[in-house]
């Protein structure tokens, strides 16, 4: 049977990585799909059969062996308003529109464009992703969580940074440093077993047998269900007597909601732990004839279909160049797409790529698609059959492996571009970078990185735009055109000509210059006329054939007779 498996989906490399390198993800995912399920305000159950179905199902047909897909937090992010607005049904409808939006991308061969993201936009999405990463892992370093109000957010969960000399503190930085250091110097003696791995089982047997107590995933878990509870039971205490209440009361009710204990009735039979069972079809309920509800779940399709796409797709390239091969980026669009939608019929948040995970698992020797499958088989194995086991990893270790992904992922060779490279290149990783950890959008981080190299790169052409007199006789003037015309370049090639003084024929070759757009051809027109307002003439020499076709194509722009000089033997 292992030989059959190998044989369809090791694609050269040895089964044992790969299944022992998705254990090691297996682990990493339980954290990240926790944390990202109450940021987006479900149970962490949701995040955890995301990470199945879109973990197994892109690994399984995606275009890219050896990446790890599964909720994520830029995608969680966009979720919130959905979920507490309408409710978590129209999160899962979202979710299938969104997977059906990423089928269609891949159909209509869409992923291909990812191949002409300029290098800064690239060093901007990694350096940002791994700063977010890093951000994220300190949420944990916080002690008295606790629901508060605030005037922008609402309801939300606060707590106390841990003290630099407290004891929990000291035993989380010992155990982060002690998995750091075994990650980083075991692959140095021995590549049998992912280093990781190794980190993850001596820190979570240093905290289960001796004396040493420090915060593990069921911790988590069962504290952030307690609060999210909490915070939903005061939040609609107070929606129900905030439009009673005037402007100047409103803070002062609402901070006395939050400082209000709440019974163990209030908050009813809150699950413990990460036992569950197969996960569940089910069509959303939505009503269709709430067109506020419809347009919300539209629009969070969309932005979760660009997000998932320009994240798994930049991800994608960053694996190809890291293991010089090379995967399909519209079969992946295609596997993003299938898995969301499969995802949203069974109770998932949906998800993309993970540039983390995808660091972890390629750094441990997982390279083919076995890695991936296994991944998402053993998590769904593990909150089935055996919850227990990950509930006593000690969050440190998991941090300490993130930590690690983020030293890793983040290019540190871009620091050594100051003065070495075009100052815009480095404001465009700047943006990028910027964005994507201020936004967590990095759909629009993205956008921004490329509109900025695509108008410099403009700005720089246009400026190539020259006009050099070659020949002149009798009645003529003959002119050498030099760089490219198009829409940033036509203000400037307008005022290249002086039909007043220019004599009754103007002869411009476009043997070093093309007519690129349809801009162009109007500012070849706007000159044209007004050489025909004075009595003179303008003809084009020279022209590459490509040009030529886009001129006879503008026929109801460009006058007829005017063709005729185009093409009149020059």
């Amino acid at each position: 049977m292992f030989k059959l498996i190998y044989r369809k989906y090791g694609q050269g490399i040895r089964w044992k990585d790969d299944i022992l390198s998705g254990l090691t993800v297996a682990l990493a995912l339980v954290p990240e799909a926790v944390a990202f399920a109450f940021v987006a305000g479900v149970d962490p159950l949701v995040g955890l059969y995301a990470a199945f179905f879109v973990g197994l199902i892109t690994a399984a047909i995606g275009g890219r062996p050896g990446m790890i897909s599964g909720a994520t937090g830029a995608m969680a992010v966009v979720m919130t308003s959905v979920v507490i607005l309408f409710g978590i049904q129209y999160l899962f409808a979202a979710v299938i529109i969104a997977g059906i939006l990423q089928i269609l991308a891949g159909v209509f061969k869409m992923g291909r464009f990812i191949r002409i993201l300029p290098h800064p936009v690239m060093l901007g999405f990694v350096n940002g992703l791994a700063i977010v990463i890093g951000l994220a892992q300190f949420g944990q370093f916080k002690t008295n969580e606790k629901v508060v109000y605030d005037a922008a957010q609402g309801f939300v969960v606060q707590g106390d940074w841990l003290s630099l000399t407290s004891g929990p503190m000291l035993i989380m930085a010992g155990l982060i440093l002690l998995t750091m250091l075994i990650s980083h110097f075991l692959p140095k003696f021995t590549r049998a077993v992912p280093a990781p791995l190794v980190a993850i089982v001596l820190a979570t047997c240093l905290v289960q047998f001796t004396s040493l107590e420090s915060k593990t995933v069921a911790d988590v878990v069962n504290s952030q269900r307690a609060l999210q509870e909490e915070k939903a039971v005061k939040t609609a205490e107070f929606a129900a007597v905030r439009d009673t209440l005037v402007m100047g009361d409103v803070q002062a009710k609402a901070d006395a909601i939050a400082a209000r204990p709440i019974t163990a009735e209030e908050l009813g039979e809150i699950p413990q732990g990460l036992k569950a069972g197969l996960p569940q079809f089910n069509i959303p309920a939505i009503d269709f004839k709430d067109s506020d509800a419809l347009k919300a779940i539209l629009f969070l399709g969309l932005t979760l279909a660009s997000i998932g796409l320009v994240e798994s797709l930049m991800t994608l390239s960053l694996i190809d160049e890291l293991t010089e091969t090379r995967g399909s980026s519209n079969r992946e669009c295609i596997g993003q797409g299938t898995a969301n939608i499969v995802t949203g019929f069974f109770g998932g948040m949906g998800g993309c790529a993970m540039i983390g995970q995808s660091m972890i698992n390629i750094n441990s020797g997982g390279r083919g698609r076995l890695s991936g499958i296994s991944a998402a088989v053993l998590l769904l194995g593990f909150i089935m059959f055996a919850p227990q086991y990950i509930e006593m990893i000690p969050i440190a270790a998991l941090i300490g492996v993130m930590f690690m992904v983020v030293i890793a992922t983040f290019e540190w060779s871009s620091l050594r571009l100051i003065g070495k490279v075009p100052a815009t290149d480095l404001w465009v990783i700047f943006a990028v970078s910027a964005i994507t950890v201020f936004f967590h959008n990095l759909a629009l981080a993205v956008g921004v990185g490329i509109i900025i190299s695509a108008l410099t790169y403009a700005w720089q052409r246009a400026k190539e735009m020259k006009l050099d007199l070659h020949e002149e006789k009798e009645g003529e003037r003959h002119y050498k055109l030099r760089g490219p015309l198009f829409f940033g370049s036509i203000q400037q090639f307008k005022e290249l000509f002086d039909p007043a003084n220019d004599p009754d024929d103007i002869y411009v070759s476009f043997r070093r210059s093309k007519v690129c757009d349809h801009s162009a051809i109007e500012a070849i027109h706007s000159v044209s006329e007004k050489y025909r307002s004075k009595g003179k003439r303008l003809h084009l020499t020279h022209l590459d054939p490509v040009c030529s076709k886009v001129l006879q194509k503008a026929g109801d722009i460009v006058e007829k007779e005017y063709f005729a000089k185009v093409s009149s033997g020059h």
